[in-house]
């Protein structure tokens, strides 16, 4: 196999590597690289810190095939480069779609189960991991085993939302939900402010439930911004066009405070009032930024960081009242903000999503950006929360056992399955997921 030198980034792009990447295209040009150099498994690069960065690394987007589906059943087998995009195009025509969709359809299959990503419709759908029959799984040895909860639960659980620590994802068999329209029916409403977001959240019976928050609002206005209420309409499925791009990194002052709070303003007084209906395209509800190709490039070169978290649902209302006024105050919040209700549904030891309500938002790469990090890291772990590895590039090693409480069983697996270490990430050796520092 041949190995090309890269610049491995996240896609906050606030850390990078250079790094040898291989791209097999077929299953025994990957086995033949993994016996070359044993190193892990990526997909398209949608994380926004370290997951997907290491010295060497397997690019495994070629190997995207749709190998079976099941009309009667809707199981659908596929590689792992296989996007979420590819899967809804491709079966939405036919009445299908995946049952969980995370904010991107550039997502790969391997990536969704190793993350265990969630969707606008958590509480009623759980995590894209739960929706998993079966993984084909290649140890760092080239060998290769079909896993299930049923056949290996332990192995199984560390696989879902376990970053790679298992094994290669080479395939998986997918259990898909109906998709009866090829529209969604979407009420947008203004929120005034955090305590009344929280309320119309815990009110909400809509199936698909999402709010945007003007994270440069303070005082009485903090928390305002607009919640989407969505379910399925009528219509054909359309299949998403090409998207416009950002062509090159914008000059830093794009994201400067003014302007920011100039955006947010225009942005929620495009809702009236009396807020309005409107029908939506299934991939412009689901994948809203898949519209503009590179918008991490509108942050210029020095990019940003993403926050996650999710908070128990007692210390919610405080907490993130705190997070607020501390990204406000920041001046380096931008205006992409997005706060979500979650159910109890999690797939995998390491899966993220719990109880509560989940706050994202992206800070500007800029030298008081790690205060704020560090403040919003203490703030999710005193209140019982945790913070999504997906999204993190600051988090410390030590805040790990305390939020994720399976850690332990967790490295125990992944030990058993990769002895030498040799699926380790920039970010599993950051936090040191696995246990060996």
């Amino acid at each position: 196999m041949r190995w090309k030198k890269d610049e491995l980034r996240g896609w906050g792009g606030a850390l990078t590597m250079e790094a040898e990447l291989a791209r097999p295209e077929r299953q025994t040009a990957l086995t033949d690289t993994l016996a070359e150099t044993p190193c892990p498994a990526i997909g398209a690069r949608r994380s926004y810190g370290d997951a997907a960065i290491a010295r060497h690394a397997i690019d495994m987007t070629r190997l995207d095939r749709l190998i079976s589906f099941n009309a009667e059943t809707g199981l659908l087998d596929a590689e792992a480069g296989v996007t979420i995009s590819d899967i809804l195009n491709t079966f939405a025509p036919k009445g299908w779609m995946p049952a969980v969709m995370p904010g991107t359809g550039f997502a790969t299959l391997g990536g969704c189960i190793a993350h265990d990503v969630h969707g606008k419709n958590h509480q009623l759908a759980g995590s894209f991991g739960q929706h998993v029959e079966s993984v084909l799984l290649m140890g760092p040895d080239g060998k290769t085993q079909r896993i299930s909860l049923k056949s290996k639960p332990k192995l199984f659980r560390a696989t879902i939302g376990g970053l790679g620590q298992t094994g290669i994802i080479m395939s998986a068999r997918l259990h898909l939900a109906k998709c009866p329209a090829g529209n969604m029916a979407v009420h947008e409403r203004r929120i005034e402010d955090l305590d009344s977001f929280l309320e119309a959240f815990n009110a909400s019976r809509a199936d698909y439930q999402v709010g945007w928050l003007d994270m440069t609002a303070k005082d009485t206005h903090l928390g305002r911004g607009i919640l989407e209420e969505a379910h399925f309409a009528s219509g054909p499925f359309v299949p998403s066009k090409k998207s416009r791009a950002v062509p090159f990194y914008l000059p830093g002052f794009a994201m400067s405070t003014p302007i920011v709070k100039a955006f947010n303003w225009l942005y929620t007084k495009r809702i009236p009032e009396a807020g309005r209906d409107r029908e939506r395209p299934l991939h412009k509800f689901f994948f809203p930024l898949d519209t503009i190709q590179h918008w991490n490039r509108l942050y210029g070169k020095r990019g940003f960081h993403q926050f996650q978290c999710v908070l128990p649902d007692d210390e919610a209302p405080a907490t993130l009242a705190l997070m607020l006024e501390a990204v406000a105050s920041s001046g380096l919040a931008s205006p992409l903000s997005v706060l979500k209700r979650l159910g109890h549904g999690r797939g995998g030891m390491m899966s993220f999503p719990m109880e509560g309500y989940t706050l994202a938002v992206d800070i500007v790469n800029k030298p008081s950006a790690k205060a704020l990090l560090a403040r919003l890291n203490e703030l999710a772990r005193n209140a019982g929360g945790r913070v999504y590895l997906a999204k993190d590039s600051s988090l410390e090693a030590g805040y790990l056992p305390a939020m994720y409480s399976e850690l332990e069983d967790f490295r125990a697996e992944a030990s058993k399955a990769d002895p030498e270490d040799a699926f380790e990430t920039a970010l599993v050796k950051r936090l040191n997921i696995r246990g060996q520092a």
